[in-house]
This record gives C-alpha cells, structure tokens and sequence, in this order.
C-alpha cells in the first residue's frame, strides 16, 4: 500500500469565529504561486461559498519579502501524453493555461460568496497584485507595495489584470501603470483607490481581524448579495442592474437575518445575525 503525500505546507488555512485565513506560506520565495497552490486555493475559495461556518475570508502572506510576487515560473503542470511529432507547444496552449490557472484563481475570489479581505502584508506584483485586487477590501502594510511587473519581463497583463484595474482607476491610470512598471507604494495605492486602508506593518493583523469579525458577525446573505450586485453592475445596463436589484432583494428579505434585522430595530436591540 502507498502513502499518501502529507498535505502541503505552502498555503495555510485555519477558520476563527466565522472567518477563514488563507495564508500564502512560501515567504522565501516572496510567496509566489506554484500550480498545486493555486488549485488548493480555488478549491479553499470554492468552499467558503457553501461553507456555514465561514462568513468572512481573509488573504494573506506569510513573512516581509511578499504578499504575493505572481506565480513560480519553476512550477508548471505538466500537460497530457504528445503524439509522435507534435510541436512541444501547440497553438492554444498558452491561452488555455492562462484561463485554467490565473483567471481561475482570480474569478474564484471574485464569484466567491462571502466577501474577501486582502492583507498586503508587503509586495503584491504581477498576479499577486491583481489577486489581492480581485479581493472585496484590500488593507496594506505601509511598507508594502504594488507592481504591474509584466511590462518588465516584455509580456502583456493577465491573470484579469486590464478587467480589474480599469474598473477600479479608469483606463488612463490603468495604462500608467502597465506601461511603465513603476513600483507604487501603499500610500499612493490608497490615493488611487487601489487600497482601502494603510496601517503599520505591526497592525496589520489586528485591524484585519476587526474587518473581517465585523463582516463575519453581519448579515452574510445580504453582505453576499451586495458583492454580487456591484460586480454585476460594473458590466450591466441600468435596466438589468435594477432588475438584478429587485430580485436579490426579495431574496434577502426571506432570511433569517433580514427578519432578525428587522424584529431587532423594531425592538431596539442589536441584531444578532447567524448567516442564514
């Protein structure tokens, strides 16, 4: 009989008081993604949508080099038998890795169903930079800094970068940054509407942990709801964005929560909201 492999150390998960921490542990490496990561990620992420016990989901990266610097180039799933002859890279390769890999990790943070928080702990580059960017709320060590680092190696953005940095500063800011590569420090991320919030390295955790317990303590239904909606209206016209409103209103208003939310104010109490 074969062992089976222990299970891999690379990325963490541990879930606290409603929220889950996913850690990218591979400090030395600037927490880059290998393709085994990325897939336990997606899976992680996947989860979380159905998952009770998970209200809220937390992103990070283990020590100071990185949040995350793109993917380790290193690791690349090795593909399925060629025939005799074929080429080493077919047309369609390329592309069809690029949708199953990135652009996967990335539409799972941004389909997931409970809202997700970024905590830059220090350089977010290439896909790390959009895979924090594709998370709902992004809090970022002042030491830390974001880098569209692909301009850099003579490639085009991927993993959704031109979808999500033109909706979030508008495509002549967008383009600054893929041309030229500059480094931009946390500071100017929050400027530019890149970051939520700046704190010291040291708080960090803390002020993440604050976020995330409030959203994990909230009306999780409505919260996802919400998330669903402003990603739905950032590509709709305005009739499909009010009809996409009306229903997921009468959706919300059949949980538990929203009659909780209800009875509490007609009680004047605090709500005590159990994500259902």
């Amino acid at each position: 009989m074969v062992a089976s492999a222990p299970p891999s150390t690379d990325v963490l998960r541990r879930v606290e008081n409603g929220v889950a921490w996913i850690t990218l542990n591979r400090p030395e490496a600037g927490n880059a993604i290998t393709a085994e990561m990325r897939t336990q990620l997606i899976s992680w992420l996947e989860e979380a949508s159905g998952d009770l016990a998970v209200r809220a989901v937390v992103l990070t990266g283990a020590g100071e080099k990185g949040f995350c610097t793109g993917a380790d180039l290193r690791s690349s799933p090795a593909g399925p038998p060629r025939p005799v002859g074929a080429p080493d890279r077919a047309v369609g390769d390329a592309a069809r890795l690029i949708r199953t890999g990135w652009q996967r990790l990335v539409g799972a943070v941004l389909d997931c169903e409970k809202p997700v928080i970024a905590a830059v702990n220090a350089t977010a580059a290439g896909g790390g930079m959009h895979l924090a960017l594709a998370c709902d709320l992004v809090i970022a060590a002042e030491e830390s800094k974001f880098i569209e680092v692909f301009v850099r190696r003579g490639i085009a953005p991927d993993a959704g970068g031109a979808y999500l940095l033109a909706r979030l500063i508008g495509p002549q800011k967008a383009k600054e940054l893929f041309f030229f590569g500059d480094a931009v420090p946390a500071a100017a991320a929050e400027r530019l509407g890149l970051v939520n919030r700046v704190v010291p390295r040291a708080e960090l955790t803390s002020v993440v942990g604050e976020w995330a317990t409030r959203l994990a303590s909230g009306p999780t239904q409505a919260i996802g709801m919400a998330k669903y909606l402003t990603n739905r209206a950032l590509e709709s016209d305005r009739s499909t964005a009010f009809w996409d409103e009306a229903v997921g209103q009468e959706l919300i208003t059949g949980t538990e929560d929203c009659r909780e939310g209800l009875a509490s104010f007609a009680e004047r109490r605090t709500p005590e909201f159990r994500g259902w």
